[in-house]
């Protein structure tokens, strides 16, 4: 491992050919996928940073880009809660001291588990402990578990912990179940999940001034064709410039006039800025109703008009 010298950053992120500052040296690692940084990840690093504390050493994320799963089925693309910028700001927002980021790619995925730990956990980052979810698994065919994990700390001598799954109200928090509430629209109960409101970013692009002409001028964002939130009105909070705007948002084909590929489109109250080229942040507060086809501009407009009032109120 070779790293050249550069800037110091407030939350060093390093990849597979870094090597550890001496700051970094010795760490407690929490490892995983990561995606969506939710309540029960959170569960985990929590635990890694209170035992590196207790410890006296530093506290860090290791975790995989891309998701293993758009390795291992490129056709079938992966909804991802946070793509990898905005996963390592969460992470940063974490109180871990930095993350370790390893590409998943053909020689991870072909590294067995105890190659994996001998070469990479001891031999590359030193760790003085692994702290892991209970259905954490790695190494080729998924050899790793937990298990195998604290029989490794025991002949590597380093510690491992082990965190169990957490429960909201009976049921386990994991990406894969905040996906479905988002495909539902049950954008308040993967809120509850995460522990923030889900939200996307994506750059302004120019749409067909359609919504200029009906007194609500949107902000239009084309998302990743894998994005599988429900299509419908929500209520929303748009960040510029590091000031929360709300509004009203619809996400889906436009059936009143084309029909054609999914797109988010905001109107935010009260803003008369050109934002096209700009980079949004919008956050899903409530979903407000489906999408559907009018019979013409005059319903569509007075719809909107509720729409409106209602996210309003829910924003209020």
């Amino acid at each position: 491992m070779t790293h050249a010298a550069a800037a110091p950053h407030p939350f060093p992120v390093l990849r597979m050919d870094d090597a550890l500052p001496a700051a970094l040296a010795a760490p407690v690692v929490a490892i995983g996928n990561f995606d969506g940084v939710h309540r029960g990840h959170r569960a985990v690093i929590g635990t890694a940073i209170d035992q590196a504390r207790s410890l006296g050493k530093p506290a860090l994320a290791v975790t995989f880009e891309p998701h293993p799963r758009a390795f291992f089925r490129p056709s079938e693309p992966i909804f991802r809660l946070t793509p990898e910028p905005m996963k390592l700001r969460r992470l940063a927002a974490t109180g871990l001291d930095g993350a370790v980021v390893l590409a998943f790619d053909a020689a991870l995925a072909a590294r067995d588990a105890e190659s994996f730990v001998a070469d990479i956990l001891v031999g590359q980052l030193g760790v003085s402990m692994v702290v892991a979810g209970y259905d954490f698994h790695f190494g080729k065919g998924r050899g790793g578990s937990p298990l195998f994990l604290r029989e490794a700390g025991k002949q590597h001598g380093f510690g491992v912990e082990i965190v169990p799954p957490l429960l909201d109200e009976g049921a386990q928090i994991s990406s894969s179940v905040i996906r479905a509430a988002l495909a539902q629209g049950r954008v308040e109960q993967a809120a509850h999940m995460l522990g923030a409101p889900f939200e996307i970013e994506a750059q302004v692009i120019h749409g067909d001034k359609r919504g200029r002409e009906l007194g609500y001028p949107t902000a239009n964002m084309r998302l990743d064709p894998a994005v599988t939130l429900a299509h419908g009105i929500y209520a929303v909070t748009v960040e510029i410039d590091g000031v929360r705007h709300k509004g009203v948002a619809s996400f889906g084909r436009r059936p009143t006039f084309d029909d054609g590929a999914p797109r988010l489109e905001t109107f935010i109250f009260d803003f008369a800025d050109d934002l096209y080229g700009r980079v949004l942040t919008v956050a899903f507060h409530a979903w407000l109703r489906p999408e559907l086809k009018f019979d013409g501009i005059d319903a569509l407009i007075a719809q909107m008009d509720i729409d409106s009032a209602r996210a309003r109120a829910v924003l209020a």
